[in-house]
């Protein structure tokens, strides 16, 4: 049995950050694993897609080839060839599903449900210094959604007090603005402790969401 977390934001649309109960992989990747670039059993990864997406009741599931990067790409059905190299995807096509995949990053999914559209992106400290987020809303907008009515939820991503990161790191993000240092906590010597979440909430509520 599937047991997706849901959003109250988004109840209007059929949405879900799935766990790993539910599935038929085995292994490593017992049990819900959709991950289509895994070494997992093609057969398996297929049918772990399909019961989500049946739990959806889309008629099609899309995914990317993920890369950490801060590239949105519309999708108007299933892809003919390969999944393009992205991070996000939009879509106002219905029936039509946009999956992600996370481990520590961050999951964030997007609604105008008065435009029908909706986003999806996977946001790590790359994807989300790079603008990953915002993209996704500029294209959600060029899809036709107003910014100010779209919705966002993050889901199950690493705390803070788990994500433990060098100085070098941590100057990464103060020279692109010195009061992003409200992310960073303490750690151990030259350790510091990276607020991911909190960082892609202050993203999207600077973009308007």
């Amino acid at each position: 049995m599937l047991t997706p977390v849901t959003s109250d934001l988004l109840r209007a649309v059929p949405h879900g950050f799935f766990t790993r109960e539910g599935g038929v992989s085995e292994g490593i990747y017992a049990e819900l694993n959709g991950g289509q670039g895994s070494r997992d059993s093609v057969e398996a990864v297929a049918e772990n897609r399909r019961l989500i997406q049946a739990h959806l009741g889309a008629e099609a599931l899309v995914s990317v080839g993920q890369i950490h990067s801060a590239i949105a790409v519309p999708v108007e059905g299933g892809w003919t060839g390969e999944r393009p190299d992205a991070d996000a995807m939009v879509t106002s096509v219905p029936g039509t599903a946009l999956g992600i995949l996370t481990a520590d990053c961050t999951p964030v999914l997007f609604a105008d449900t008065t435009a029908g559209v909706v986003g999806a992106a996977h946001a790590g400290w790359r994807g989300a210094l790079d603008g990953v987020l915002e993209a996704t809303l500029d294209l959600m907008v060029a899809q036709g959604a107003d910014r100010w009515r779209i919705l966002a939820a993050i889901g199950p991503v690493i705390s803070q007090r788990a994500y433990e990161v060098g100085p070098e790191f941590v100057e990464r993000f103060l020279d692109e603005d010195p009061d992003w240092a409200q992310f960073f906590a303490g750690g151990q010597g030259d350790r510091a402790m990276f607020d991911l979440p909190g960082f892609c909430l202050m993203r999207l509520r600077a973009a308007g969401v």
